[in-house]
């Protein structure tokens, strides 16, 4: 059993141990209980709430773009860092580049075919020192052009070799003259050439706008002036008469006496011809069918000497009918000749009356 003064003792350690009464919240406390609950909060709208609250700043998103758009440099650049370039890699470049200005300079100069000749001429004379030069030379076919004009047209000249000589391009230069229709070059080596040539004959003389060209059956203009050797041939006149003169021609030339007497073959509207003879008389022929009226023409010429008479005019546009025009004296010599005609009937009727 305990003693008094060990009860005594207990009790006071009992009452040592007891809790402290509180007398208010501390700091911790009091930081809790001013924390608003969730159902307490303001009901204002949340766009109202962040305006007052002014601009939100999110750094965090430009960070993530900018990762982004580091991590995307990396993927594309790496590869490209990863290469282990050549040694001599940038001499080459630099040498490239300089080649590439200096080739723009001499096109944009106009020197590129200076030096092409220049270097043509290097390889032509070290050909010509290893026996290839061209000692033999065969042209066929030539009339209008002269053997000089083929030569120079082909670009073949006393230095010029047969290695080099590109007979491709010696027959593009030879054809593009408009007398050359065809040529064919051979190259038989060490030092024969071969050159043939189809010419274009001449057809016609060919007026549009009050100029006068000499061109082939083709309609190909061979001079853009007339020879005074070929002013015998037919004269087309109009646009579109160079291309199809030579069906007219050929239907006019059935008719040998009325081919004698055209002087110009006109084509109107690119349609119809007419002809003007030398004698100012016009004859318009239809569209269809010209060569029934050149027939019929030449009948009436034939049968009654038509061409030869005093008009202006045939009119054979129309199948059924011919018309004539006549000259102003041949028409006021017709009224008079008319008139007496007409008077002497008048005199003879009131003859017979009497």
């Amino acid at each position: 059993m305990l003693g008094a003064d060990d009860k005594r003792r207990g009790r006071h350690k009992a009452r040592a141990v007891l809790p402290t009464p509180k007398l208010g919240p501390t700091a911790n406390e009091t930081g809790a209980m001013d924390v608003i609950p969730r159902h307490a909060q303001s009901l204002k709208p949340a766009a109202g709430r962040r305006a007052a609250a002014g601009p939100r700043h999110r750094p965090w998103l430009w960070s993530a773009t900018l990762g982004r758009w580091q991590h995307m440099g990396q993927r594309v650049l790496a590869p490209i860092l990863a290469l282990d370039p050549p040694r001599g890699l940038g001499a080459s470049a630099a040498a490239l580049l300089l080649l590439a200005a200096t080739g723009y300079g001499v096109v944009e100069g106009g020197h590129a075919e200076k030096i092409a000749a220049q270097v043509q001429d290097i390889c032509d004379t070290a050909a010509n020192a290893a026996g290839f030069n061209i000692s033999e030379i065969a042209l066929a076919g030539e009339h209008e052009v002269s053997r000089e004009s083929i030569l120079t047209l082909a670009g073949i000249s006393g230095r010029s070799s047969l290695l080099f000589l590109n007979a491709a391009r010696a027959r593009a230069r030879l054809t593009a003259n408009p007398w050359i229709a065809e040529a064919s070059v051979l190259k038989l080596y060490p030092g024969r050439l071969r050159i043939g040539i189809s010419e274009r004959k001449p057809f016609a003389l060919w007026q549009q706008d009050g100029k006068v060209s000499l061109i082939a059956a083709d309609g190909t203009v061979l001079e853009p002036y007339v020879p005074a050797r070929f002013t015998h041939l037919p004269l087309l006149v109009g646009r579109g008469a160079e291309r199809a003169g030579a069906d007219f021609v050929a239907l006019l030339e059935r008719h040998p006496a009325l081919a004698r007497l055209v002087r110009a073959s006109v084509l109107v509207a690119d349609r119809r011809w007419s002809l003007h003879l030398k004698n100012d008389i016009e004859v318009l022929l239809p569209e269809h069918k010209p060569d029934a009226a050149l027939s019929r023409l030449a009948g009436l010429d034939r049968a009654k000497q038509l061409l030869t008479r005093d008009i202006v005019s045939v009119d054979l546009r129309l199948a059924d009918r011919v018309t004539v025009r006549l000259t102003d004296a041949a028409a006021a010599a017709r009224a008079e000749a008319l008139k007496a005609a007409e008077k002497a009937k008048k005199k003879s009727g009131k003859g017979g009356e009497a």
